[in-house]
């Protein structure tokens, strides 16, 4: 599998109550807020993200020549959920926020190898918070996905 097949994979990746799923390709400059709840598949790490990405182990190799050639790959499928200027805040978003998280986590656990385009059931480490995307902030939460893939 290719890192583009397994961007496509992710953002075939079903989560009730999520509008919108965008791939490479479609990512809007900016979202409306019909477009919301959001997910948007990105190849990098958000600035406004606190977690650091883990140092990549770049390719590798088995202990014998023949074996796989693999990548560890760093991606953020990040969920905007609300206009942070929307409502009385996030404590009127937070509800929404929790229950898209848990839906995001159920649906990832029903399909680890995203159709079989990691070849390690990706680990995932999640953050909540308030991120810039376009022109506005938006509550939300940043999945970071860690990838095997083979090349």
């Amino acid at each position: 599998m290719t890192f583009r097949a397994a961007l496509t994979s992710l953002a075939g990746l079903t989560v009730p109550g999520v509008a919108h799923n965008y791939d490479l390709a479609a990512l809007p400059d900016d979202l409306s807020r019909a477009q919301l709840p959001a997910l948007l598949v990105l190849p990098l790490v958000p600035p406004a993200t606190r977690l650091q990405p883990p140092p990549a182990e770049g390719f590798h190799t088995l202990a014998f020549s023949s074996g796989p050639r693999t990548v560890t790959c760093t991606v953020t499928h990040l969920l905007l959920v609300a206009p942070a200027a929307a409502g009385h805040g996030l404590r009127s978003h937070l509800p929404a926020l929790v229950d898209l998280t848990d839906a995001y986590l159920a649906a990832l656990a029903a399909d680890v190898t995203l159709g079989g385009a990691l070849l390690e059931p990706a680990r995932v480490r999640l953050q909540t918070g308030t991120y810039p995307y376009g022109h506005a902030d938006y509550h939300a939460v940043a999945f970071q996905h860690t990838w095997l893939i083979q090349l």
